[in-house]
């Protein structure tokens, strides 16, 4: 398979997750940069984590204007697996490729420590090898990870089972303790009607072998491989 990452001006992730990619997971990887106007040849995109355009306005405001957009916005009306993490899941909420926004966190401080979260969905391209109550340990960095939706889009997210992670905690109880960052319903992470375009605040890059205290953010990965080859087998 081959991966994209998407390297915005002031995206300071990119490099961890191609590092997790081609040299931890053996992957076929390109850097995309936000001036492209062509994702032709790629299997799976990836929205890294960083201060994309410095952040100005809102965290992803400016990103979800580039040029490369329009064909992001393209590959995944396709039906191709995208996944945005940290400042990428802002850039999909603010691009509509996902429904809700990403606000300052709760006490307006900075987050970055582990945390745990609870699969909630198996039915995304990013999950599908994930067993729903599957607990995964991950660490966050961000400012703006409180996550919001108005009452409709959260019944409609509810309903559809697309709240795909909850914070919880290691035993994968979802206790107001556990939300970092005063998320609504503790979500950590949604996805869209298809389930193919998956956002998440916790960095899966950052918890990709066992040097870095955590293997479980590689098990999104492999989900998007496993359901890749299940898009690829005959009926």
């Amino acid at each position: 398979m081959r991966w994209g990452v998407v390297v915005f001006p002031g995206s300071n992730c990119d490099q961890d997750c191609m590092h997790a990619l081609r040299s931890v997971m053996g992957q076929s990887v390109d850097a995309v940069w936000h001036e492209e106007r062509s994702v032709a040849g790629l299997d799976v995109l990836v929205l890294p984590g960083g201060f994309s355009y410095g952040d100005y306005l809102r965290a992803g405001a400016i990103a979800a204007t580039a040029p490369v957009m329009s064909a992001i916005r393209d590959f995944a009306e396709a039906g191709r697996p995208v996944l945005g993490v940290c400042n990428g899941f802002q850039i999909l909420t603010e691009a509509r490729l996902l429904p809700g926004t990403l606000v300052r966190n709760a006490r307006l401080r900075f987050r970055c420590r582990p945390v745990w979260v609870r699969v909630e969905s198996s039915d995304t391209s990013f999950t599908a090898a994930l067993p729903e109550g599957t607990v995964l340990q991950m660490p966050i960095a961000h400012a703006e990870g409180g996550y919001r939706a108005s009452a409709d889009e959260l019944n409609a997210l509810r309903a559809a089972g697309r709240v795909v992670f909850r914070y919880c905690d290691r035993e994968g109880r979802v206790l107001a303790e556990a939300n970092p960052n005063g998320s609504v319903d503790a979500i950590a992470g949604v996805a869209n009607a298809r389930g193919n375009v998956v956002g998440l605040m916790p960095h899966p890059e950052r918890a990709s072998e066992g040097l870095l205290a955590s293997s479980d953010g590689r098990r999104i990965f492999e989900s998007a491989l496993a359901s890749l080859a299940a898009r690829a087998e005959p009926v």
